[in-house]
């Protein structure tokens, strides 16, 4: 199962209530983190989840409100004495930038793999999903990501008991994985159907609208794209500061080529317009409009 927590949906300055930007996927005993924004630490203890599985930090770019928490959460690690590889994945300059930010968190107990995103795009393998990061076109070089995880078949007992596999080895092949064993041979295609529709999950913020987001959210179970301007009027200014107005983000889920789709519009407990009204109190409410399967 993938978990995912928008830990933090504010942009540029933090409110009461809603961090800055960060978002935590669980899967399979790893975490990834896409961003680290300010108040990414104490959303994360809000949510009662722990900072050492986190094994992955990716950066969509190097604007303050996307890396500014990083200093604190390396120093949270270090103090927790991690031992543990941490790898950190972002657009040119990801060591220059983070070892700016390390002048006050210069000692940890634990080694820091950087990897540079070349190109327009760059697939990883990653504990077990697929990582693609993909070029969007914001005022700084970002990019989106996807994550997809592959499903094998489902495990059939009655198969496995018409071969005589013992018990004890079920599971080892239900991991996809072979043994060796006095009782002889076994393999996953043994007792596996066939494979499973994986899971594909693309995130993307501090974007204008692009062919590269299209192409890559394509198929999507999870689409979770920003959304900076709600009035149709600032639609210019959007243009100006390459953002997304949310009826743009809309937009691009609308083609119903993603199962669901969200802006990052919540807060931490993930209640959508989550304190709308005590953080924004000109902000008026509108007749909602259903817009395939999207969800703002």
């Amino acid at each position: 199962m993938l978990d995912v927590c928008l830990l933090g949906t504010a942009g540029m300055m933090p409110l009461p209530h809603r961090w800055l930007t960060a978002a935590l996927m669980r899967y399979n005993g790893s975490n990834l983190l896409i961003d680290c924004g300010e108040g990414t630490q104490i959303a994360i203890k809000e949510k009662g989840w722990s900072f050492k599985p986190i094994d992955v930090i990716c950066f969509t770019h190097y604007h303050g409100d996307h890396i500014s928490g990083l200093p604190g959460l390396l120093l949270t690690m270090g103090n927790a004495d991690r031992k543990e590889p941490l790898t950190l994945i972002g657009p040119k300059g990801l060591e220059r930038v983070v070892g700016c930010l390390r002048v006050i968190a210069p000692e940890l107990p634990f080694p820091i793999i950087y990897k540079e995103i070349e190109g327009a795009e760059q697939c990883f393998e990653m504990n077990g999903y697929r990582l693609k990061a993909f070029r969007v076109n914001h005022n700084v070089l970002c990019y989106g990501y996807t994550i997809e995880i592959d499903r094998s078949g489902k495990f059939d007992p009655v198969r496995a008991k018409e071969q005589n596999i013992p018990q004890k080895y079920w599971s080892v092949l239900q991991r996809g994985e072979c043994v060796e064993a006095e009782e002889g041979h076994f393999t996953p295609e043994m007792v596996l159907g066939p494979p499973r529709k994986g899971i594909k999950l693309t995130y993307t913020t501090d974007t204008r609208p692009t062919d590269s987001i299209r192409k890559n959210a394509k198929d999507s179970d999870l689409f979770i794209c920003e959304g900076m301007y709600g009035e149709r009027e600032k639609a210019a200014k959007a243009v100006e500061y390459k953002h997304m107005t949310f009826y743009e983000a809309a937009e691009l889920a609308s083609k119903r080529t993603v199962a669901y789709a969200l802006q990052p519009v919540t807060d931490q407990t993930g209640t959508l317009y989550g304190r709308r009204k005590k953080d924004f109190p000109k902000c008026k409410s509108r007749k909602r409009r259903k817009i395939s399967r999207s969800y703002v």
